[in-house]
């Protein structure tokens, strides 16, 4: 009986001692965990924050480039038909969105949605505006009428498009 309770007495405080290691060790193991972690993310930080900050110029100048003050200037030849320079101006645009469209990536879904919604009503406006002008028209008839169409419009938007991705940018950094 009596080796029974020194094997108790030295049983208990070994326990506590070993429990109270466990704690220890257990804590720390937790925290270079979280530190790894806090690593980990500053490293993928440094790596996505120039490719999204990239992304929102890319994208910022793609609403530029096709804005119709930009875009009609640009690309206006007099020697254009209307319906040649109808052409020309939805080729543009898609071949500036193609080139974009991997921006969305960094960006939100209700900014990249609000992007692409204004490139779909400027083809609306562009195509809209073909259809109301005479086919003999000449390209510069129809810039007149996609401005006529873009100044009736109550909203920009490009413009919208454009103020929501610098509030996405001011938000995020």
């Amino acid at each position: 009986m009596e080796a029974i309770i020194e094997f108790i007495k030295i049983l208990v405080p070994a326990s506590v001692v070993l429990y109270a290691v466990y704690l220890m060790v257990r804590t720390f193991v937790a925290r270079e965990i979280e530190l790894k972690k806090l690593e980990v993310r500053s490293r993928s930080i440094e790596t996505i924050l120039p490719a999204r900050l990239q992304a929102y110029e890319r994208v910022t100048l793609f609403l530029e480039r096709i804005s119709p003050q930009n875009l009609l200037i640009r690309l206006n030849n007099p020697a254009y038909t209307a319906r040649d320079f109808q052409k020309v101006l939805l080729d543009e645009i898609r071949n500036e969105y193609n080139h974009n469209v991997s921006q969305q990536v960094y960006m939100t879904e209700e900014v990249w949605n609000q992007v692409r919604n204004a490139k779909e009503d400027l083809i609306i406006t562009i195509n809209e505006s073909a259809g109301q002008v005479a086919a003999e028209s000449t390209g510069i008839d129809l810039s007149k009428k996609i401005f006529e169409m873009t100044m009736d419009k109550k909203t920009d938007p490009i413009g919208h498009a454009l103020s929501e991705v610098k509030k996405e940018i001011q938000q995020t950094f």
